[in-house]
């Protein structure tokens, strides 16, 4: 599936390109027809060109067979996004719709030797046959909305793409709008030229097509119309007959936490399946194996999972997924299962396109994780009366939470005694891991301000583990109901937390990766690198092990006014 959906991304852009083109050219009529002309020049001569013809037709039928086998494949429609309606709505308005304008153009021109100018479409289109040119207008508009939508629901996971969305957004309403008004210039322009009799002369002498041409031109509009019937049909009639046939296997039946439990025939994705029961499903790609969102833990039954394809295969590598973790949306179960879904399912973005409030929606980042947890507190608390041991957890939480904050981070999470840290949404990964090192260095010298602050109140010093790791994560506003805030999943989240857990062993204070040191620039001359062995994983990480996090090299870029407390 993975080459399935590369093949239709590339082809798409190929006919968006085309038509992005083809519409720039329109918008020269606001100019004047001879600049249309002009434009048409240069188009003709890039897209009619043998190599580029034959490029242009393998995308067309490449893209219409690859849409077709997507609507074949798919099992369930409940759950469909308004994006996916407009796509498939207007992905099959189009062929039938321009089929006319394809013949009458590029047909024309191919066999009959047709000189296809603009002034010859816009007489037809304006002149001759106004619905014509309505029609027209429409499938300008269709084409345009089908390709844009299916480059937005492509980037939408891109870091980058959010803060350029109102930019790209105005862009492309500017192309069509302006591509509308050319095209009624143009018109108005041909009907005034048509009242000179010598441009008019000139016009018919140039346009002469004999008279078979006409009845070539709708016996192959018939015979391509009939075509499309056939397809569609044999696509549903195939699509009916393996449905019979499904309808005779058992049914698979796959339980959920809680209780819950869906009967389905074979076939289904366990995420098509989860939409068909009403089970709420993380997935913010939308299911097509790229975000990770929709994991889920097979509990019984992962003899039943077909081995993972390529496209579930890669993101399982990069996520570092533990044994029994599968992607939701890839896998189509052989027989019954036990499932837990890993991430609860997100609340409907609402947020506007800030740094943190663009990532709400989810987006791919690369960015330092910062983990840091309180040795011995199981033991120290046990020592100590409840109130007391809220009141220094809550010191605690502030020293460090100050010691973050000041130096660029977001606070993800507290988890018991432990703090999960971000740094780098929407900036550079230098940026990143400068200031996670940073903030490791204002940690270690709060957490001795504390130390000597509480020095009654604690009895013995507190000593923390800070783990830093870097990478690509999926950054997004995750939780259930009012229990919502942006959080970061993938493998180097779980890499920083058990370099953070591999202090004990080193007894040191701070571990971070060398993909750390050298995405900060910083020189580690006299730290050497270790490989450092973490819980749950084959693979050592190269890593710095300081048993004093203050000992961090000088980090270039932070030697700012209140970055670090020294």
């Amino acid at each position: 599936m993975h080459y399935v959906n590369r093949a239709r991304l590339i082809s798409g852009l190929i006919l968006f390109a085309f038509v992005a083109t083809h519409l720039l050219n329109h918008a020269l009529g606001i100019i004047s027809l001879p600049a249309m002309e002009a434009g048409r020049e240069i188009f003709i001569l890039v897209w009619r060109a043998p190599l580029m013809t034959v490029v242009l037709i393998a995308a067309t039928v490449v893209h219409m067979a690859l849409a077709l086998f997507a609507v074949y494949r798919r099992r369930i429609w409940r759950g469909i996004s308004l994006a996916e309606v407009i796509q498939l709505v207007t992905g099959f308005a189009l062929p039938p719709l321009l089929v006319v304008h394809v013949l009458a153009n590029r047909g024309l021109h191919d066999i009959y030797g047709l000189d296809d100018t603009y002034a010859w479409v816009l007489v037809a289109l304006w002149h001759l046959d106004p619905l014509g040119g309505l029609q027209q207008a429409v499938v300008v508009i269709l084409s345009w909305a089908h390709g844009c939508t299916g480059i937005h629901r492509w980037l939408r996971l891109k870091q980058w793409y959010r803060p350029c969305i109102p930019g790209l957004y105005t862009a492309a309403l500017l192309t069509v709008i302006l591509s509308l008004i050319g095209f009624v210039n143009g018109g108005q322009e041909v009907v005034v030229l048509l009242d000179d009799p010598v441009w008019r002369s000139a016009y018919l002498l140039r346009t002469q097509l004999p008279g078979e041409a006409s009845a070539w031109l709708y016996a192959a509009r018939d015979t391509a119309w009939m075509g499309m019937i056939i397809t569609i049909s044999v696509v549903g009639l195939a699509r009916g007959i393996h449905l019979l046939i499904e309808r005779q296997r058992k049914r698979i039946v796959i339980q959920y936490p809680g209780g819950q439990k869906a009967a389905v025939l074979p076939g289904l994705t366990i995420l098509e399946t989860s939409r068909r029961a009403g089970v709420s499903h993380a997935s913010i790609c939308g299911g097509r194996g790229r975000c990770s969102t929709c994991r889920v833990k097979v509990l019984e039954g992962l003899d039943n999972c077909p081995e993972p394809e390529e496209i579930e295969a890669r993101v399982l590598r990069r996520l570092g997924a533990a044994p029994g973790v599968r992607l939701a949306c890839q896998v189509r179960p052989t027989g019954d299962l036990r499932v837990y879904p890993l991430l609860p399912a997100p609340a409907t973005s609402h947020a506007a396109y800030s740094n943190t409030a663009g990532s709400a929606r989810g987006a791919e980042e690369c960015i330092a994780i910062l983990f840091a947890d309180i040795r011995g507190f199981t033991q120290f608390s046990q020592q100590k009366l409840p109130y007391d041991v809220v009141f220094l957890i809550n010191q605690y939480f502030r020293y460090m939470g100050e010691a973050v904050e000041r130096n660029g981070g977001k606070l993800d999470k507290f988890i018991g005694d432990g703090v999960m840290a971000l740094f780098g949404i929407g900036e550079t990964p230098e940026a990143g891991a400068r200031k996670a090192l940073a903030a490791a260095r204002a940690m270690s010298v709060a957490l001795n301000e504390m130390n000597d602050a509480l020095r009654a109140e604690l009895g013995q010093p507190l000593r923390i583990g800070i783990g830093i790791e870097i990478g690509d994560v999926v950054v997004g506003e995750m939780g259930y109901r009012n229990v919502m805030s942006v959080t970061a999943i993938g493998a180097p989240v779980n890499v920083a937390s058990r370099l953070e857990d591999a202090n004990k062993d080193h007894q040191s204070q701070i571990i971070f990766s060398e993909a750390v040191a050298v995405a900060a620039g910083m020189d580690m001359d006299g730290f050497p690198v270790q490989d450092v062995n973490i819980r749950g994983d084959n693979e050592a990480v190269p890593a710095y092990v300081l048993h004093d996090a203050r000992a961090i090299p000088p980090i270039p870029g932070s030697a700012r006014k209140g970055t670090v407390r020294t």
